[in-house]
């Protein structure tokens, strides 16, 4: 049989020519890619799962008390106090004093035992002049060396890799028994704020939405020299910085602001009970929807300037009402557009943090502003990427709730 085989002018099989100038294409695409990809690792990806690994992986006092660590080990948690733990520590603290480690082992034990900051440090100071048997001398030395709970507490900050941070993250904390218990009652504030946050994203996405649907609408149906004016007013906010937006609204808000004058002169409020509208969650609220409004009538907008008036004006030609051809015509082709405004304002809000720092006060505070003071100010970044943790996997949680009752592939930027 011969040979009929389309070749290519160098005499290679066409189809083999093919397949090696597609590799080379796609080659070329990858290297046009990598700087950016490379950069988004590096700077992006990488930072994150360091942070999270955080979350559960803690060598402050593993690393730094080899003795007693091994030591923690082998007790049961629940066992009276032994000389072997006893001089297992006090060996310890003498080498973290000398490798001026203390203060980095103390904190880490004060995490799961309030106190023991001043008790380790106190301790490692007279740590040398100690003599056998240790475990009275240790006692001798402060009466908290007695107390069980700092020995449990001490076999937990022991373990490397834990789930108590995660467990803090959502009110528990971690037994040295094994296991996790509620934490204390005056302690429990994660669950609270997780709450309030969710409550407050989800708030701002339904007024943001509802503000947003009829400004998108018009933009899209005006003519073009009307819609691109509303297109520059909508977009002048990002043309000032969010922090003089956020300070704007103090003004506007406060008790002698403009809006309380405001309903004083109209007669809503007595010049003596104006309303409190700043330093709570409403401020929160008000503050919030105005700053994400643009991030939800941009995708709105680009949805519904791609329908085609054609299709409502079929409808009404068919007998339809305005209100017929809208609701059965045109709003479908708009959800995806109001799937991708929602999706991004409630993932965009699910963490903000400057607006609820500056006008939120105590009610209208986010878990974000709890992670950067745990950041910032008492330095449990474990405890910060815990709470982290918990906040993406909410965030993934209501993506698959997304997915699973609207759809991904039904959400489009026009």
């Amino acid at each position: 049989m011969s040979d009929t085989r389309i070749l290519a002018a160098d005499g290679t099989p066409l189809k083999k020519k093919l397949a090696q100038s597609m590799f080379r294409t796609k080659l070329r695409a990858f290297g046009l890619v990598c700087p950016l990809l490379a950069l988004i690792i590096s700077a992006f990806v990488l930072p994150i799962l360091f942070m999270l690994t955080a979350a559960v992986y803690d060598d402050s006092y593993s690393s730094l008390m080899p003795e007693s660590t091994a030591a923690m080990q082998e007790w049961d948690g629940e066992s009276p106090i032994t000389e072997a733990m006893a001089a297992a520590m006090v060996s310890d603290l003498i080498r973290a004093r000398e490798n001026k480690d203390i203060g980095k082992v103390a904190n880490r034990v004060n995490r799961e035992y309030s106190g023991a900051t001043s008790l380790f440090k106190s301790t490692s100071r007279s740590a040398k002049k100690f003599e056998p048997p240790y475990l009275e001398a240790l006692r001798d030395k402060d009466k908290d060396w007695n107390d069980l709970e700092l020995w449990q507490a001490i076999k937990i900050a022991s373990d490397t890799y834990t789930l108590g941070y995660i467990a803090n993250a959502v009110d528990m904390r971690a037994k040295a028994t094994g296991g996790f218990e509620p934490q204390d009652e005056l302690r429990q504030i994660h669950i609270t704020l997780f709450i309030r946050t969710i409550e407050i994203s989800f708030i701002v996405t339904v007024a943001c939405l509802l503000l947003g649907y009829p400004v998108a609408y018009l933009m899209a149906n005006l003519p073009l020299r009307t819609s691109n004016l509303l297109l520059i007013l909508v977009l002048m906010p990002f043309w000032t910085s969010l922090l003089v937006r956020t300070t704007a609204w103090i003004a506007m808000l406060q008790g002698q602001g403009v809006m309380n004058d405001l309903f004083v002169a109209f007669g809503v409020a007595s010049d003596e009970d104006r309303f409190s509208l700043i330093y709570n969650k409403t401020g929160t609220l008000i503050a919030m929807t105005h700053i994400m409004l643009p991030f939800m009538i941009m995708p709105l907008y680009s949805v519904m300037k791609t329908i085609s008036p054609a299709y409502v004006r079929a409808a009404k030609s068919m007998g339809a009402t305005n209100w017929t051809a809208f609701w059965k015509v045109y709003f479908p082709q708009s959800v995806p557009g109001i799937g991708a405004g929602s999706l991004l304002v409630f993932i965009l809000a699910i963490g903000y943090y400057i607006t609820p720092a500056l006008v939120g006060g105590q009610d209208g505070q986010m878990i974000s502003n709890i992670i950067d003071f745990h950041m910032r100010k008492s330095l449990n970044w474990n405890l910060a990427a815990a709470l982290g943790l918990v906040l993406l996997v909410f965030v993934l949680f209501f993506f698959w709730i997304y997915d699973r009752v609207v759809g991904i592939d039904n959400m489009k930027l026009g």
